[in-house]
């Protein structure tokens, strides 16, 4: 399970450093082999490729007469790309994909359960801002209302 929120640079070869609280686990649970794709919000997933390939054969098998579902396995699938762990738990970030994200220097990646989202820092922070600010004042959406926090 990831959780939290890193900061981490990225290096001038567009590396970054896994925090080692999860690469033993990354480890265990899939060799180091990940798969980063974009995300629609503008930052990137990050999936063990076990879990990847899950969520990969579900997207694929709707019909993709639906446009879209169509969009959906065009921007997910079609910029998927397979990446490993190096010896010190580095992580390549391939340059379309951080141009994609507009990853420069600093960045931040956020644990969200069975995969990461890297995102560049500045965008992560005026995006947070946003969003604890939004709908401050309405009601949770059915999907919500049960969880108590």
């Amino acid at each position: 399970m990831f959780r939290g929120v890193s900061q981490l640079s990225l290096d001038a070869k567009g590396r970054i450093a896994v925090p080692a609280r999860y690469r033993d686990l990354l480890a265990a649970d899939c060799k180091g082999r990940l798969v980063v794709t974009v995300d629609r919000d503008g930052c990137l997933l990050l999936y063990p490729a076990p879990e990847w390939e899950r969520i990969e054969q579900t997207l694929m098998s709707r019909p993709n007469m639906n446009s879209q579902v169509r969009k959906l396995q065009r921007l997910l699938v079609g910029h998927a790309t397979e990446c490993e762990l190096d010896g010190q738990g580095r992580l390549l970030v391939p340059p379309p994909l951080r141009d994609f994200a507009g990853l420069d220097k600093r960045v931040v990646l956020v644990g969200q359960g069975k995969k990461f989202e890297i995102w560049d820092e500045d965008t992560w922070s005026r995006n947070r801002e946003l969003w604890f600010g939004e709908d401050a004042d309405d009601a949770l959406s059915e999907a919500l209302e049960s969880i108590a926090l």
